[in-house]
């Protein structure tokens, strides 16, 4: 059984209560619920609309819509019909998706929004046929209605997956800057939802009943669209956040058992709980601060008696009403992948009594390379490798991974999949350390792109080529924000703060918010050969420059988030 039928036979199978699989919240508390009966209706309903639309396998449908009950539906759809899916992220650039797509040439575009279709539209003349999701999962649609057990019947039939038949492809962004296609396979889907689902159980002890999950990422991402598949596959209670803005309400309200996060949020819970208690203050303000500082000299090896008293106070005392009020009281694990994380906001949540399990992958790598044991979990590693796949380490401490989850190619790029492909073994970019026990650490990227801690890959060099033409007078520009939560600039040469501001303001618009400069500084001193920062073919030496400049890039990063 491949994991799409897999999925189809636990929506149908037999519920007493027949409890939700699926819930948007809206309001901050209330929304709408799915079961699996409902979401094997709305599936049946989409296949008798593309049945008329002469697709055939192997076909490539672009999704382009926000998460939603819809998009799933949509996306089981396409599967099940033995499309292709391409989704794609709808808060990127109009240009941008066109690019996508036309890399991809999909025979019908699947939007939610109508005011982006129309962006798509007027960016691409010659777009392939467009649908809105309110066409498909309208009703009245013509073909059989039927019964309800008819319908799911319908919706469950799909035509023979092999291993090796692409189910989808998931784009991007390279060191050129220039998005590639990551194909991926059954066989892929299968290998790692069977991996993914084993490593929860661990973490629930084989709880039965049903687990309660939360979601805020975008599902066109590789590793939320596995946490999505996960949770069908396992029939559990997934709550989609719809609006970031409720972000912190809707966790609680959720009160997952456990939920897939990119480092920045995690970041920004921790400010949020420190900033709440300066404002509170008095006796709570104080036990937590000395219990911070109790903490760290702990994991210092510096342990003293006094220490064990303030922690031994704070976790009775104040751990848990931050642990109920941040996440509420179900919390198994926060599980955190896509971008590095400190080791610090780890150490930290593990000092609330909140176990942080990291997860280290790539697209193509069908988003995960290794997973934490939820029982042995050790800050700044990442956990050992999935079962069945290999890692080593190659020229220059590169990650070099073999096994079951490699991607199959990129999309009409050969000479871009042989690049990464090398004696069987696939070349991440990523340099790391194991232990001997197996236990992997990424210590940083060997290519010179960019993961902000949202998980957007950005590669440098054109927004760096942007801005120079934009600034007469510098000679350089970085760009900076690895693991951080927006990009900033080093600007080089005789230009004042002034005309770079101008710049950043004729620039940024043009731009999707995650490729956006909001710091910069400005270095007088060029960078060169002579002074280490210049290769002698007159390439940046990004890691220097990175090393040399570190209490200014500290800065520049706080006095942003200080305003």
């Amino acid at each position: 059984m491949n994991f799409l039928e897999n999925i189809f036979a636990q929506l149908e199978a037999p519920n007493d209560d027949d409890a939700p699989i699926l819930q948007e919240l809206r309001d901050g508390s209330s929304g709408v619920v799915c079961t699996g009966r409902q979401l094997l209706e709305f599936i049946a309903k989409a296949r008798r609309f593309l049945a008329g639309k002469n697709l055939q396998k192997g076909d490539r449908c672009a999704l382009l819509v926000h998460n939603s009950i819809e998009w799933v539906a949509a996306d089981l759809t396409m599967m099940a019909e033995g499309l292709i899916v391409v989704p794609l992220y709808a808060r990127q650039a109009p240009d941008e998706l066109v690019d996508m797509m036309k890399d991809c040439s999909p025979a019908l575009i699947c939007c939610g929004d109508p005011i982006l279709l129309d962006a798509v539209k007027q960016t691409w003349a010659e777009a392939p046929r467009q649908v809105l999701f309110t066409e498909m999962f309208s009703a009245g649609h013509s073909g059989e209605t039927g019964s309800g057990n008819t319908q799911n019947a319908k919706a469950m039939a799909s035509p023979p997956m092999a291993d090796s038949d692409p189910v989808t492809i998931i784009y991007t962004s390279g060191t050129s800057g220039e998005p590639k296609g990551v194909v991926l396979s059954a066989g892929n889907i299968n290998h790692m939802l069977g991996c993914t689902s084993e490593r929860l159980d661990v973490l629930m002890e084989n709880k039965p009943g049903q687990h309660r999950v939360f979601h805020y990422l975008p599902f066109c991402f590789a590793g939320s669209w596995i946490m999505l598949l996960t949770c069908l596959r396992r029939r559990n209670l997934l709550t989609l956040n719809t609006d970031l803005s409720k972000l912190a309400n809707e966790m609680r309200v959720a009160a997952p058992d456990y939920f897939l996060n990119v480092p920045a949020l995690l970041e920004r819970m921790r400010k949020a709980v420190d900033e709440q208690l300066w404002k509170t203050g008095g006796f709570p303000l104080s036990l937590y601060t000395r219990a911070k500082a109790a903490w760290m000299r702990q994991q210092e090896g510096r342990r003293s008696f006094s220490d064990s008293i303030w922690l031994g106070l704070a976790r009775e005392m104040v751990f848990p009403a931050i642990r109920k009020k941040m996440i509420g009281s179900n919390l198994k694990a926060l599980i955190c992948g896509s971008a590095p994380l400190m080791v610090e906001t780890q150490l930290y949540f593990m000092m609330l009594g909140i176990a942080v399990l990291q997860v280290y992958g790539l697209t193509e790598t069908t988003a995960i390379c290794t997973m934490d044991d939820p029982h042995h979990v050790e800050a700044g590693r990442v956990g050992p490798a999935i079962t069945d796949v290999e890692m080593k380490l190659g020229e220059n401490h590169e990650v070099l991974v073999r096994g079951p989850n490699i991607f199959s190619g990129y999309w009409n790029r050969p000479q871009e999949t042989e690049r990464v492909w090398h004696d069987g073994w696939f070349h991440t970019g990523d340099q790391g350390e194991v232990d001997r026990s197996g236990n992997w650490r990424i210590i940083g990227r060997v290519k010179n792109l960019i993961v902000l801690g949202s998980g957007h890959n950005i590669a440098p060099e054109p927004i760096e080529d942007e801005l120079l033409q934009a600034m007469p007078g510098a000679q350089q520009v970085v760009v900076m924000g690895n693991g951080r939560g927006y990009l900033s600039v080093i600007v080089t040469g005789n230009i004042t703060r002034e005309k770079v501001q101008a710049a950043l303001d004729a620039i940024n618009p043009g731009l999707p918010h995650y490729k956006q400069v909001r710091a910069f500084r400005v270095q007088p001193e060029a960078f060169s050969i002579e002074n280490g920062l210049l290769t002698a073919n007159g390439k940046l030496k990004r890691d220097l420059i990175a090393a040399q400049l570190k209490s200014e890039i500290e800065e520049m990063y706080q006095v942003r988030q200080a305003s």
